[in-house]
C-alpha cells in the first residue's frame, strides 16, 4: 500500500473512531487505496465493539423469550389498561349493581310496580315502602326497579342493532364505491338534515305507550350518525394489503365485510355501543318525560320522572329517586366508555403501559 493510500486508509480509521490495535483485535478490515476492503482470512467473522459500550458479542437478528415468561394475549393486555382507570372501574360496579338491581329489586318487596295501597297515599320512604308510595298509592321502589329494567332492556336492544346496523351499513358503503357509496351517503346526509326528534315523537305519539314499536322507532332512526363516523373509518380499511389480497383472491365483498373490515373496526364498535347506551336512555327518557313514549300502567325512568316532576314540592321522592338511578345510569356508562376509548386505542397513554 502506498503512503498515500495509508494515510486515507488512517483518515478513514479516524472518523470510524478506531484505531490500528482495534482493527488487529477486531478482525476489522483495512481499506485500500480506493476505499474498499481487503479481504483478511479468518475462520469467523467478528465485529468488534467499543469497551465503553458494554457489548461483547454481536446481537442475535432473533429476540430470545425469557423463560418462565409467557406471551400476554390482546385480551390481557386491554384488561390491565381498563383496570389502571379508576373512574371505568367505578362505573363498572355502579352499572353492575344496577343491573342486580333492575334484576332483583322486584323479588325484594311484596309489591308490584302496578299494585296500589289506596292506605298509603303519598306516604314518605319507611319500612313498608323503601322509596315511598307515589300520589295513587305505587310502591316507588318496585316502579324504580321495574322502570330501570325497561329502560335497560329498550337502551340494549337500540345500541346492539344500531351498532350493527352501522357497522354493516358503513362498511359496505366505504367496500362497494361507486354508485352503492353515494346512494348510501346521500341518505345518511338526509337524514342528518333532518330533526329526527320531532319524526320520532309523531311515530309514538299514538302508540299507546308500546315500548316495542318505541324500540324499532329508536332503532330506524338511529343509525345514520354512527354509520357516518364508521365509513370514514373503513376508508382507511379498505385500502390496506390484506382487503386488496382478499379481493384478488375472489373473496365476496360480503365475506371481506365480515372478516377483515369489521374486526378491525371493533375497538371503535365497542365505543359506540357503550355511548349509545347513555344517547338511547336520554331518549327514551326524553320522550317518556314529555308523554310520547312509555305510558302507564308500564313504566320507565321517563315516566317516573314525568309523575315527580309535578310532586317535586310535595312529595319529592318521587322525583330524586328515578333522578338518581338515571344519573348513576349514564354517569357510569360514560365512565366505561372512557375506560374503553383508553384501554383500546394504542395511542391514547390515559391507559399506561402494561
Amino acid at each position: 500500500m502506498s503512503d498515500t493510500g495509508k494515510n486515507r486508509a488512517s483518515v478513514h480509521r479516524t472518523d470510524l473512531g478506531r484505531s490500528a490495535s482495534d482493527d488487529a483485535l477486531g478482525g476489522g478490515a483495512i481499506p485500500n487505496a480506493d476505499l474498499t476492503t481487503a479481504s483478511q482470512t479468518s475462520s469467523q467473522t467478528s465485529v468488534a465493539y467499543p469497551a465503553e459500550a458494554g457489548i461483547t458479542s454481536s446481537p442475535s437478528p432473533y429476540r430470545e423469550r425469557k423463560p418462565g415468561k409467557k406471551h400476554m394475549s390482546r385480551m390481557t393486555l386491554y384488561r390491565r389498561r381498563f383496570l389502571r382507570n379508576k373512574f371505568a372501574v367505578a362505573g363498572l360496579v355502579i352499572f353492575v349493581l344496577l343491573i342486580l338491581l333492575a334484576l332483583i329489586g322486584p323479588y325484594a318487596t311484596h309489591w308490584t310496580y302496578y299494585e296500589a295501597d289506596f292506605l298509603a297515599l303519598s306516604d314518605p320512604p319507611g319500612p313498608d315502602h323503601w322509596f315511598g308510595t307515589s300520589e295513587s298509592g305505587n310502591d316507588l321502589f318496585a316502579q324504580a326497579t321495574h322502570g330501570l329494567g325497561r329502560s335497560l332492556i329498550i337502551a340494549v336492544l337500540v345500541s346492539a342493532c344500531v351498532t350493527f346496523l352501522s357497522a354493516v351499513i358503513g362498511s359496505a358503503a366505504a367496500l362497494y364505491r361507486g354508485a352503492v357509496e353515494k346512494v348510501i351517503l346521500t341518505i345518511i346526509h338526509f337524514l342528518l338534515a333532518i330533526p329526527t326528534f320531532l319524526i320520532i315523537a309523531l311515530l309514538v305519539a299514538d302508540s299507546g305507550g308500546d315500548w316495542k314499536l318505541l324500540t324499532v322507532v329508536l332503532i330506524a332512526f338511529g343509525w345514520f350518525y354512527p354509520a357516518r363516523v364508521i365509513w370514514s373509518l373503513a376508508l382507511s380499511v379498505r385500502e390496506n394489503d390484506y382487503v386488496r389480497a382478499a379481493k384478488y383472491m375472489g373473496v365476496s365483498r360480503p365475506r371481506t365485510i365480515v372478516r377483515h373490515i369489521v374486526p378491525n373496526i371493533g375497538s371503535l364498535l365497542v365505543i359506540q355501543l357503550a355511548l349509545s347506551v347513555v344517547s338511547t336512555v336520554m331518549s327514551e327518557t326524553g320522550l317518556s318525560f314529555l308523554g310520547l313514549g312509555v305510558k302507564l300502567p308500564d313504566v320507565s325512568l321517563g315516566t317516573l320522572l314525568s309523575q315527580g316532576a309535578g310532586q317535586l314540592e310535595s312529595a319529592p321522592w318521587m322525583f330524586w329517586f328515578p333522578a338518581g338511578i338515571l344519573t348513576l345510569l349514564t354517569v357510569s356508562m360514560a365512565f366505561i366508555a372512557d375506560g374503553l376509548r383508553d384501554a383500546l386505542d394504542p395511542n391514547s397513554n390515559a391507559g399506561g403501559k402494561a
